[in-house]
């Protein structure tokens, strides 16, 4: 696929493309490779280490989907309505005998069908008879042989594979676990992350404000987007806007974390010491992107003890921040963890609304989805699509893209990612 790259003279260099940024991160991951058991109830999110075989069938033997009445098949070729004697009763749990030539069991859903049964017929077509202590039914029509049977080893059988390793333990994978018995995985350990954030203007909820100065909702906001994927987080809070400090606190970061990721400070400013801090504990290898919002989103190597620790340094405006975290931070995370390296993919859906310029770097809009007025999908964009507006990010409810050389009309069909993608 072709790419549309510019120059910006504010930061000397070329752009890199959105595409070619997700290419050099894919190359540069250094996943965690130490695991530990874990219970299977404390393994929600957790990265499996090894794939999970069962040892058991599931489900154990041929059970019945619903309640009714086991019998043979064979023995309502013939005649289309019939009564046989019930002869047990078979409740979810219980392990029933032989059936008896010419009847049917009373058999509840879970429950196995008895040896000589092959087929359940549902209660609703059935008609119940009592005399003399005897129950029997008449069955109007006819059934298959396994009609509302769940055969043994349906789900899973023994042996099978049921997780592979770099899956990533999501709610119904616990469930999994459980009904084949397991009770331990093992798991990679959790990203360790450090986290701090640039600016002398912010300050914590909570503070009074002074003139200029403003909320770090990029904390609360980056934080909790890395608790979502796993991670553990290291939060080293807010340094002050010197190059000492800055080399200070990355120098700290990179001692306790296979992650070091900041918040501001990477754009080219006088007060933004970032880019050269890293430079001077090790290596840049990405810097100024050609995407909207967020270029001066920075990645990088920090030397620390011996070993190299990943860098990636996100913008200050708080859209930037979720958006980089969301497009470029999200599958490198992902891959350091022990899962593929992985771009959400979105689907295609009209716009609602136009764009009166012409797109130069790829930009990531906040919009809606909607029903346009012939009942069909649409998407509707936040009006104000500013970097700093972080109202957009919590109105909507994915990205559309608009990439770069593009003009948008209505009509035009975009590629939507809905945030339910990122698991946010």
């Amino acid at each position: 696929m072709a790419v549309v790259s510019c120059d910006d003279p504010k930061f000397g260099a070329r752009l890199i493309p959105v595409d070619e940024a997700l290419q050099r991160l894919s190359e540069q991951v250094k996943p965690v490779t130490e695991a530990e058991w874990v219970s299977v109830s404390d393994s929600l999110l957790r990265v499996l280490a090894e794939p999970v075989f069962s040892t058991i069938n599931v489900p154990p033997l041929a059970n019945s989907s619903m309640d009714g009445y086991a019998l043979r098949a064979a023995d309502l070729i013939t005649e289309p309505t019939k009564s046989f004697r019930v002869s047990q009763r078979i409740p979810a749990g219980s392990v029933g005998e032989s059936l008896e030539v010419g009847t049917v069991a009373r058999i509840f859903t879970g429950a196995p069908l008895p040896d000589g049964a092959d087929a359940v017929v549902m209660q609703e077509v059935c008609t119940v008879h009592e005399a003399d202590s005897e129950v029997s039914i008449t069955i109007s029509g006819t059934v298959k042989v396994s009609e509302n049977v769940r055969d043994a080893g349906e789900d899973i059988r023994e042996n099978d594979e049921i997780l592979s390793a770099g899956h990533r333990l999501a709610p119904q994978d616990l469930g999994l676990l459980a009904s084949v018995g397991v009770t331990k995985v093992k798991v990679f350990k959790k990203l360790r992350v450090a986290v701090f954030f640039t600016g002398d203007e912010l300050r914590e909820p909570g503070e009074p404000l002074g003139v200029g100065q403003i909320y770090n909702s990029n904390r609360f906001t980056l934080v909790a987007m890395l608790q979502r994927m796993g991670c553990e987080v290291i939060n080293l809070g807010i340094v002050t806007d010197t190059l000492e400090g800055t080399i200070e606190a990355l120098s700290q970061a990179a001692s306790q974390a296979d992650l070091v990721m900041t918040s501001g400070g990477v754009s080219v400013g006088e007060e933004d010491h970032v880019k050269a801090a890293v430079e001077s504990l090790g290596q840049l290898d990405l810097w100024s992107i050609s995407i909207k919002p967020g270029k001066p989103l920075a990645f990088g190597q920090i030397n620390s003890e011996g070993q190299s620790v990943p860098f990636l340094g996100m913008p200050g405006n708080p859209v930037s921040v979720f958006a980089t975290t969301c497009i470029l931070g999200r599958p490198f995370i992902q891959a350091m963890q022990g899962m593929p390296f992985k771009c959400i993919q979105g689907f295609k859906v009209p716009a609602a609304f136009e764009l009166n310029y012409t797109v130069r770097r790829q930009e990531y809009l906040r919009v809606r989805l909607q029903h346009d007025d012939a009942g069909g999908l649409a998407l509707q964009s936040f009006p104000n699509q500013s970097s700093g507006v972080l109202t957009s990010a919590s109105w909507g409810d994915g990205f559309a893209i608009a990439r770069e050389g593009s003009a948008v009309k209505k009509g035009d069909v975009l590629e939507y990612l809905p945030f339910s993608f990122f698991d946010l």
